[in-house]
């Protein structure tokens, strides 16, 4: 076991968005508040899954909604640690460990502000191995596990509890609710003893996280060599280099939605490519050839400082550089792909792996 501080955080803060993959929330705002929430209540503990105990009650600490709409309404501690209060009176119990229920952008930081206010410790894992944009979208409902209940609470103090029958059924009923709160909520679900725990999440991915976020800090804008290294560590790919031209982002279904498009500089000079995004990156393209699509993660950067962007923060004019790395393998199963692979949301083709995709196009990281 080891503490996270207000230097961990900064880490954690940058290497989440690139797992976050444009989405799960602004992690500028996610840093701010769990730095208030260290200074406020001291460090917290993280604990790996290793040192987890069977009967301890492990709960995810997330938030629901437009990343757009946390920028402009951002949530308090007690909108973040509500959910986690009604949960525990809904299950007469204590709650042992929180845990976020994605590494990505603010998600990777509200259980952290949760963990401090109420002394908890968090484990060193996640449900997803990145950010995706839906409720299902978890290794738990990849494994057979059940939401139930699902806890709720808004910046005006309402605090909802549903029993959903399952993840499919949390997704659609929590995304109503979220938008009748204005667009943004805290959540809990997915309520595990250790034992079930143990099987199902992805390991050691807020270290993964804070490493990545070393190696981009310590090398920001030294040509590149903080990319190179994070590529290496994950194993990914650089898809292409290029200067946004054109943004399409929308607020539609509780989600930001749109397409960014991107001209191509330096050694992809005269070549187009867009990125789809939903809350997160989906689909890269180069005109009509497919780069790499859901479940594998895609994330836009600072051409110069290396420094991740996230949907709602990319900009006309902007000079990117557009990395991707393979997903964890949970999400290459069949029922990883049905749940979040590129025809669930409605993209006409079958996934492809990046490693294949990159291989064809002749882009090997060996």
């Amino acid at each position: 076991m080891r503490l996270i501080n207000e230097e961990t955080i900064e880490k954690i803060a940058v290497g989440a968005a690139v797992l976050g993959t444009g989405g799960g929330g602004d992690p500028y705002i996610g840093k701010l508040m769990a730095k208030e929430a260290i200074r406020k209540y001291g460090p917290v503990r993280l604990l790996s899954v290793d040192e987890l105990k069977d009967d301890q009650l492990v709960v995810p600490v997330s938030g629901m909604g437009a990343p757009t709409v946390t920028i402009e309404k951002i949530p308090s501690e007690n909108e973040v640690t509500a959910p986690l209060e009604a949960l525990e009176k809904v299950l007469g119990r204590k709650v042992d460990v929180v845990m976020p229920i994605e590494v990505g952008g603010i998600n990777s930081l509200f259980p952290i502000i949760a963990a401090a206010k109420k002394g908890l410790p968090i484990l060193d894992a996640d449900a997803m191995g990145r950010a995706f944009p839906e409720a299902q979208m978890v290794t738990f409902h990849l494994d057979g596990f059940k939401p139930s209940p699902v806890t709720m609470a808004d910046d005006k103090g309402n605090t909802v509890v549903i029993y959903p029958k399952d993840g499919v059924w949390s997704e659609r009923l929590a995304r109503v609710l979220t938008i009748e709160m204005g667009g943004s909520s805290s959540v809990c679900d997915y309520s595990l003893v250790g034992s079930d725990i143990k099987t199902s999440v992805i390991p050691h991915t807020l270290t993964l996280a804070e490493k990545i976020g070393e190696y981009l800090l310590d090398h920001k804008g030294k040509e590149q060599t903080g990319i190179q290294k994070m590529i290496e560590e994950l194993k990914g790919y650089r898809l292409f280099e290029g200067k946004i031209t054109d943004i399409d982002r929308r607020l539609s279904g509780g989600f930001t939605r749109g397409s960014a498009s991107f001209e191509g500089i330096r050694d992809d000079h005269g070549r187009m490519f867009t990125v789809f995004f939903q809350n997160e990156h989906l689909v890269a393209k180069e005109g009509d050839r497919l780069l790499c699509s859901t479940p594998d993660l895609i994330a836009v950067l600072d051409a110069e400082t290396g420094l991740p962007i996230t949907t709602e923060r990319m900009k006309y004019g902007a000079r990117v550089l557009v990395v991707a790395f393979p997903c964890h393998e949970k999400w290459r199963t069949r029922k990883g792909i049905e749940t979040a692979g590129p025809r669930y949301f409605g993209y006409d083709f079958d996934y492809k792996s990046v490693d294949e995709l990159q291989k064809e196009r002749g882009t090997c990281i060996d």
